[in-house]
């Protein structure tokens, strides 16, 4: 016969440990509040004073903040040279201001980007002296200042320079080209001479052709400017002859136009070259009037005085093609002082001897 199971009875004080855990947890917390607290203020000054000689400011110690002051009546020592224990602390209150005061800061433009303006203002300076030095010729349309972004172009007749056939600069031209070399020799500009003429064939001994005779004024040119103060390193020159006209060479005042020496007063050393292939890129300039389709300065060229008689009418940078001979050129032209002697007798001047390399197959 089985045993009777007895039932358990439940033990309702099982609540009892698990509140004496939480009573003796909140007593800790507290006793831990408690110290924290409580502040020590012997041993407060104490370490204020040394933090204060360490970074060696007064040796007068900051009274802590108490607990019935607010935050806006936070007293300071008054600024005095040397303050004493004894002597009472002034207070002050430092206004904050709702906005504060803004530094501006002035933003500086990378160091290329510097140069780039600088050159341009050269650039700018030298046009303005320029047109001041020779308006009058300007005003004749003896000469035409471009402005482009690399470079700036000052065109020349040679009617004012050189005689006809010669590379020997007339007397007119001393003082046009000596005002020119007085503006140009302060500054820095690379120089470049470009000689050009117009198609009529020269065969002399002195210049077999129009490339000679075009090189040999851009060198009578340069090396006046040379002689007036500008540095020959700065220096080049160019002769492009017969080749890349302004104007056509049927009229009179078109071969006119088509003689003439341009000086380049190029950027710096490292602008772009200024040679072209096409003549339709000829005059195109930074400050073209936007209103030409291809570009085209709007500034007038250069055109004689007018003629009584009438004359076809000149197309501007638009050269027919016509055949040349091959040239090869293996080198620079040198310039050498050659004197020039007149069929009639005696020594006339003294023009630049060109000596061109020999060309190759």
């Amino acid at each position: 016969m089985r045993r009777k199971k007895h039932e358990e009875h439940v033990n309702t004080e099982a609540w009892v440990i698990p509140y004496a855990d939480l009573l003796t947890l909140l007593l800790a917390l507290f006793v831990v509040l408690y110290a924290m607290s409580s502040v020590n203020t012997t041993k407060y000054r104490a370490l204020a004073q040394s933090i204060s000689e360490a970074f060696n400011g007064s040796r007068q110690v900051i009274r802590p903040i108490q607990p019935n002051n607010p935050l806006s009546s936070v007293s300071m020592p008054a600024s005095v040279p040397s303050p004493t224990p004894s002597a009472p602390l002034a207070r002050m209150l430092l206004p904050i201001p709702a906005h504060p005061m803004m530094i501006p800061i002035k933003e500086r433009a990378p160091a290329g980007q510097d140069k780039s303006s600088s050159e341009q203002q050269d650039l700018e300076r030298i046009r303005n002296q320029v047109e001041r030095a020779l308006q009058p010729l300007i005003d004749k349309n003896m000469v035409v200042v471009r402005r482009t972004t690399n470079w700036l172009e000052i065109e020349i007749r040679t009617d004012i320079l050189f005689p006809s056939g010669v590379a020997a600069l007339s007397p007119s031209a001393n003082q046009v080209l000596t005002n020119l070399g007085e503006i140009l020799a302060p500054f820095a500009n690379p120089l470049r001479v470009e000689g050009y003429t117009d198609d009529v064939p020269i065969n002399t001994a002195l210049y077999p052709s129009n490339w000679e005779l075009s090189a040999a004024r851009a060198a009578s040119v340069a090396r006046l400017f040379a002689d007036h103060g500008v540095d020959p390193d700065r220096l080049g020159i160019v002769g492009w002859g017969q080749y890349h006209p302004s104007a056509d060479n049927v009229s009179q005042d078109g071969r006119n136009r088509n003689r003439r020496v341009l000086v380049v007063v190029l950027s710096n050393r490292a602008a772009p070259t200024r040679f072209y292939n096409n003549s339709d890129q000829i005059n195109h300039t930074a400050d073209a009037d936007p209103n030409v389709p291809d570009g085209r300065s709007s500034i007038p060229e250069a055109t004689s005085p007018p003629s009584t008689s009438p004359l076809p009418t000149a197309v501007v940078a638009k050269a027919a093609a016509r055949p040349v001979e091959p040239v090869v050129v293996a080198g620079p032209i040198t310039a050498l002082p050659q004197a020039t002697i007149d069929a009639s007798g005696p020594t006339m001047a003294t023009a630049p001897h060109l000596i061109m390399p020999d060309a190759k197959d």
